[in-house]
């Protein structure tokens, strides 16, 4: 006849018990937990201080048009939706959008970034970092240089490179205030401190004729023969010619 080891049964018990009452437990915190509503909501931008899009606007997306956050119940979210209504405006790169343990609804936003200013017979518009236009703001107007002239498909990413490289370089990106753009495809550019001109040519050996420009600016600039010069040529990638 089997004996029963009663006190492996309680145990056995007890460790049933205890395992129903977390599971009951845990249920009752989520139920309660989704049940309350937030507290606020608050936006952060990453990067730029120069806010073209503001906090307001943002916040009304996270609070999908309701006055107040305090409003919204958190089983009611739904983030990723949050995430694409805010990625969707035309000034946002990307966002995340969570909830803190205290019920704070928090949005972490990165706006576009511009790097030139267009101006056609539409109008104007920026392009930026990542090649895509950007409406002007309101808010803040970028430094960046003005670009005039067709850009189309055949061009555009010879262009959006050019500008990129414009950018990322820090004597360019303070250097150059202007590019127009021919038909033919050459383009001249303006300096913000002199009168010359840049005959830059086509979008080849981009680099390299930078390279000269700026090697020619730092050597020009000690005697000051920049003030009598009326053009720079930069279409030979052997020499730069000047023009008074």
């Amino acid at each position: 006849m089997r004996k029963f080891n009663w006190l492996d049964i309680w145990i056995n018990v007890r460790l049933l018990l205890m395992f129903t009452a977390v599971i009951f437990l845990f249920s009752f915190t989520a139920k309660r937990n989704s049940d309350r509503k937030l507290t606020k909501s608050v936006v952060y931008f990453l990067g730029d201080e120069n806010l073209f899009v503001t906090s307001e606007t943002v916040n009304k997306l996270l609070i999908e048009n309701k006055k107040k956050a305090q409003t919204i119940r958190k089983d009611k979210l739904d983030l990723n939706a949050l995430e694409k209504a805010i990625n969707k405006h035309n000034m946002i790169e990307k966002s995340e959008v969570f909830v803190s343990v205290d019920g704070v609804l928090k949005a972490i936003v990165k706006q576009k970034t511009p790097i030139v200013r267009v101006i056609d017979d539409q109008g104007s518009f920026y392009i930026d970092y990542q090649g895509g236009k950007m409406p002007l703001s309101e808010n803040f107007t970028a430094r960046v240089p003005l670009v005039s002239g067709e850009i189309n498909a055949k061009n555009a990413d010879k262009l959006n490179e050019l500008f990129r490289f414009i950018f990322d370089d820090d004597f360019l990106r303070k250097n150059i205030v202007g590019i127009q753009i021919f038909s033919n495809g050459s383009l001249k550019m303006m300096n913000r401190n002199f009168d010359y001109e840049i005959d830059f040519g086509k979008t080849i050996n981009v680099e390299r004729k930078f390279n000269n420009y700026k090697a020619f600016f730092q050597k020009a600039v000690l005697d000051s023969s920049l003030y009598h010069y009326k053009k720079i040529n930069l279409k030979f990638t052997q020499q730069v010619v000047c023009t008074k």
